[in-house]
């Protein structure tokens, strides 16, 4: 009797892989062959086969920056995600305050800041749908919250009130609070929401992971592994996950790195990677956050920011962590084995996380901790080829990298012309010989890889073909933008034996609905998965597509 045959075979479509294979079949969770005709030898009666039927297989997308939780969470609540208008997003709040007396806060976010003008909502218009709970709801990118005056007065926020370090009010023109928190400011408010349940968290794990391993997704780098901003913190969660086996991906957990405190938490974060490393959760990474966004004026730039008007203002953004101690922190880290992930958007902040990585080198030496630095809004040009020099990743948030609202209205008048032309410079990285890998930081933007990899390729929104090409320079090809969400997450996530369809490798692999090498570079956005699998076994499968 043959022991050879294999448990699961893929045959009869393209295979993201060298040398253009068409079958691949794989054993005990693991590849054991990839090939052409040959490997049908492999197939017996107890072989699971799936006739590709021209569909393209690759590796399982890996997620290198996203906070399933929250996420998940949100789904839960009063969920504004996708909203155009402010009239839209105020009677989604109405319509969920009336469908859930029972509730003690009105919880949830999402909404986007184009909606608003500034980008700033009131609490006016809380107030006329909501006038007798407290509200809090963050926006999309989680780095400022719309709340009501019942929220503020809980909070005992009020005109006399000074803004923290790390955020501010936003303030009307006689001093009072508008009901717009901005970063640090947030806390005031986010500390005294309810906190959720252990059942609850659990449920938004298990929802987030479906959700994820139905868009391809088969491992992710948890990118805040701590409490912040009134957040819960995911760790236990994924825990429990992991021992009791419902925890099918593979996620590593990046440690949150309180950036009201130096050194004297490191040990704590030995402690805690000891502890929160368990089956298919690990957590050594440190995710230290750096600056804040370009819409709000908190990402850190090397020069000021403009004002309406297009003349220079004295802010040049928030440096969250101590550019002076941020050196001294990343080498103790490095040498400790953490791998450091960096939330760096603007300049300034790319280059304090490239001198803190080169400062490391210099005293450590070579290392295998594979440094990462998300969003990368805006690099300096002196600075692009220090990724490949420094051996640091970029991490690339690919779907904000196109014209819409947010960045047309938003963001490209105050950095003006030169400045925002050097917005997500994913060619000119790979140009340099950087490493990139890719994440969708959800529940900021969607999780859906296909819909990043069709910005990062044609630089315009999915569905829009009419739409004018954002920076057309920096555009990637296909394969480069499916290597970074695979391979590239993979080499960021330490998943070595993962990324690649190879023989020996994990057999994470995902099936998409055609291959979107056939169809011309405008329709990759129109791709679905069809399969999802992790470790040979299959976590996901569209209605009809085995």
């Amino acid at each position: 009797m043959r022991t050879d045959l294999a448990d699961l075979v893929f045959t009869g479509g393209p295979v993201f892989a060298p040398g253009n294979p068409t079958a691949v079949a794989v054993t005990g969770g693991r590849i054991a062959a990839v090939g052409r005709d040959e490997v049908r030898d492999l197939i017996g009666p107890g072989t699971e086969v799936v006739d590709l039927a021209g569909r393209l297989l690759l590796p399982g997308f890996q997620d290198a920056h996203v906070h399933p939780l929250p996420a998940g969470l949100e789904l839960t609540q009063c969920d504004l995600t996708g909203l155009k208008t402010a009239e839209d997003t105020v009677a989604a709040v109405r319509a969920y305050a009336l469908a859930h007396p029972e509730r003690e806060w009105i919880t949830g976010g999402g909404w986007s800041m184009e909606a608003f003008e500034g980008g700033t909502p009131t609490r006016e218009s809380l107030d006329a749908v909501v006038p007798d709970r407290p509200v809090y709801l963050p926006n999309r990118d989680h780095h400022g919250a719309w709340v009501n005056s019942r929220a503020l007065e809980l909070a005992g926020v009020t005109r006399d009130t000074p803004d923290p370090a790390d955020g501010r009010f936003e303030r009307d023109a006689s001093g009072e609070p508008t009901g717009m928190l901005q970063e640090g400011a947030m806390e005031y408010v986010g500390r005294l929401t309810p906190p959720v349940t252990a059942a609850e968290r659990r449920a938004a794990l298990l929802s987030a992971q479906h959700r994820l391993h139905s868009l391809g997704v088969t491992a992710w780098q948890d990118a805040l592994v701590g409490s912040f901003l009134g957040m819960e913190d995911p760790s236990e969660t994924y825990l429990a996950a992991a021992r009791d086996g419902s925890l099918t991906a593979r996620v590593v957990g990046a440690l949150w790195w309180d950036r009201e405190r130096g050194a004297e938490q490191i040990p704590e974060l030995v402690e805690r990677r000891a502890a929160l490393s368990h089956g298919r959760f690990r957590a050594g990474s440190v995710k230290l956050m750096l600056d804040g966004v370009a819409e709000t004026g908190t990402a850190a730039l090397l020069d000021p920011y403009l004002d309406k008007c297009g003349c220079a203002t004295a802010n040049r953004g928030t440096s969250f962590v101590d550019p002076a101690e941020l050196p001294k922190y990343v080498t103790r880290l490095d040498a400790l084995g953490f791998q450091c992930h960096f939330h760096a958007l603007g300049d300034r902040a790319v280059r304090d996380a490239l001198d803190a990585v080169e400062a490391a080198r210099a005293a450590n030496g070579p290392s295998d901790t594979r440094p990462h630095l998300a969003h990368l809004q805006v690099v300096h040009p002196d600075d692009v080829p220090r990724f490949a020099r420094l051996g640091a990743v970029a991490n690339i948030q690919a779907l904000w990298a196109m014209h819409e609202p947010q960045m047309d209205d938003l963001t490209i008048p105050f950095l003006g012309p030169e400045r925002a032309s050097r917005q997500y410079p994913f060619g000119s990285l790979l140009r340099s010989g950087a490493t990139l890998a890719a994440g969708s930081d959800w529940p900021v933007s969607s999780p859906d890889p296909l819909q990043a990899i069709h910005v990062a390729v044609n630089r315009a929104a999915p569905g829009s073909p009419a739409s004018p090409v954002f920076l057309p320079t920096e555009r990637i090809g296909l394969t480069d933008a499916l290597t970074a969400y695979t391979a590239g997450s993979a080499y960021a996530n330490h998943l070595d034996d993962t990324g690649s369809v190879r023989v020996g490798a994990l057999a994470d692999l995902t099936v998409l609905d055609r291959d979107p090498y056939a169809g011309p570079p405008e329709a990759i956005g129109e791709t679905r998965v069809a399969l999802t699998y992790v470790g040979g076994e299959r976590v996901y499968a569209a209605e009809g597509a085995a």
